[in-house]
């Protein structure tokens, strides 16, 4: 009889790459399926923000990502007759290796991760579709169906959905998916255009709504996203369309050519009411979708991959209490709430028919879009939100500050800071890494071999010296997806202590 898998993996989007990936670097026993054939060959999400890159840099893949990708640092926005530039991520970028929004088509970031799985022997099961789940104990029983109908039955401690806004899984844990859909139809299409300035977004403003051009380079050189004008013919997307509505969004002087992919669409905030059900999980557009303003979608769910995989493993190893699995909603259902709302509101001011906001849109945005560069501190808050650099999980309950809390520096719950290249190759290893500043004599072997005692395989030490990379903090254990798990001003154990008995009890099998 074969062995029941750790975790049964459903859909291979980039979220369901991204967890395989992994479990994979863990050991995990894992399956992926997904009904689909192939993998998309659409560019659908075309932003990876530099969050992202950092999380996925350890397993290798984001080089590749940026050799790929066209990195764009400007925004071109199209008054009328005036272009303003403004500089998209020059402000809040300096922690990171990655500071721009690379914009690749989605097919080439599932096409770069498969890969990676290819290399490691991890076979992707498409055309493989999951038509019933069953929990029997403490255990999953799920009924799959092949390409070529046969039916097999999978036995999984755990099971999750990175299937999509229509979500199989989410329907079999009987999750509801709340939120509304938006009125108005958008023309998706990847293209040549003839006339951009090219390494930069191009953005055109108008009362009536807005048009964007973004700089893809393969499939096509552009994307087009545009708005269909409330009295625009309810037609099949054509290239003579899609011209019409660049020149009535005042793209003029531009030639649309050779179109690769064209489509319509309509968009919908919605999110999970929670993001587990006992051994179900859901990650991705199966937890949350919303608009596609300022590029969130692919990135949120490969974070939520990266938030769950590592929990997944260490518990399926016995290395973790089972009570870090919890951790996974409190930490990123905030989040996905946090980017329904910001895409919301950014999408509303830009495309709704309130008379106030076409009015702001038409007159306002051309007087003051000039001032854009001078405005340092809002341009440094919204590339934190967009760049997904200012995510933390400071309420979580895996984020602990020891008994003297550090006066600067990063706190419990904050991403990992950007260091010295060497040093963050090593912290990107997987497991969890302990950095410890100041003298050597300050961390002697036998004072840590305690606290450790058991974790010696999950837990790295790193012993900094005086090279701390942050002032006012003497020790810092980072989580396997390079959030801090807890962190302390002074040298005492005992708070490292009751962190690592609470959520690292057990021996590792």
């Amino acid at each position: 009889m074969t062995p029941p898998l750790d975790v049964l993996v459903v859909g291979a989007g980039p979220t369901g790459l991204a967890l395989a990936a992994q479990l994979r670097s863990h050991g995990t026993r894992f399956r992926v399926v997904d009904r689909s054939l192939d993998r998309v060959r659409e560019s659908r999400a075309l932003g990876i923000q530099p969050r992202t890159l950092e999380v996925l840099a350890g397993f290798g893949v984001s080089e590749e990502l940026v050799a790929r990708g066209n990195p764009a640092m400007g925004l071109r926005l199209h008054l009328g007759r005036r272009t303003v530039s403004v500089p998209l991520f020059d402000i809040g970028a300096t922690d990171t290796p990655y500071p721009f929004l690379l914009f690749l088509a989605q097919s080439e970031t599932e096409s770069v991760l498969g890969e990676h799985l290819a290399a490691r022997d991890v076979t992707i099961e498409r055309g493989t579709e999951v038509v019933g789940l069953e929990r029997r104990g403490r255990e999953v029983v799920a009924r799959l169906r092949g390409r070529d109908g046969a039916e097999e039955t999978v036995t999984a401690r755990y099971v999750v959905g990175c299937d999509g806004a229509h979500s199989t899984v989410r329907a079999q844990a009987g999750i509801g998916f709340e939120g509304y859909s938006y009125p108005q139809t958008y023309l998706l299409a990847d293209l040549e255009v003839d006339g951009l300035e090219p390494g930069a977004v191009h953005s055109y403003m108008t009362g009536s709504g807005m048009l964007f051009f973004f700089p893809l380079g393969s499939p096509a050189p552009w994307r087009m996203l545009a708005m269909r004008p409330s009295d625009a013919p309810d037609t099949k997307v054509t290239l003579p369309l899609l011209e019409g509505i660049a020149e009535r969004y005042g793209a003029l002087g531009l030639t649309l050519r050779d179109p690769v992919w064209m489509t319509d669409f309509r968009l919908h905030n919605r999110g999970a009411a929670r993001y587990r059900s006992g051994p179900l999980f859901l990650a991705g557009d199966a937890a949350h979708i919303h608009s596609p303003a300022g590029a969130q979608g692919m990135n949120t769910g490969i974070q939520d991959a990266l938030n769950l995989g590592w929990k997944l493993a260490l518990v399926c190893r016995g290395a973790a209490r089972e009570e870090l699995l919890d951790t996974y909603g409190a930490e990123r259902a905030p989040v996905g709430r946090d980017v329904r709302r910001f895409t919301d509101r950014a999408f509303v001011i830009g495309t709704s028919p309130h008379p106030v906001l076409r009015f702001a849109r038409a007159r306002l945005v051309p007087r003051l879009a000039p001032l854009a560069g001078h405005a340092t501190a809002p341009r440094r808050r919204v590339f934190r939100t967009v760049s997904e650099l200012g995510i933390h999980y400071r309420r979580s309950p895996a984020s602990t500050t020891g008994p003297r809390r550090p006066r600067r520096g990063p706190r419990a719950g904050d991403r990992l800071p950007d260091l010295p290249r060497g040093l963050q190759d090593r912290v990107a290893a997987p497991g969890w890494h302990l950095l410890l500043t100041g003298p050597p004599q300050l961390w002697p072997d036998e004072r840590l071999a305690p606290v450790l005692a058991d974790r010696a395989d999950l837990v790295t030490v790193h012993r900094l010296g005086h090279r701390s990379p942050w002032p006012g903090v003497a020790q810092a254990l980072v989580r396997p997806d390079g959030h801090l798990g807890y962190v302390a001003r002074g040298t005492e154990q005992g708070g490292l202590r009751a962190y690592v008995d609470r959520w690292l009890p057990a021996e590792p099998a």
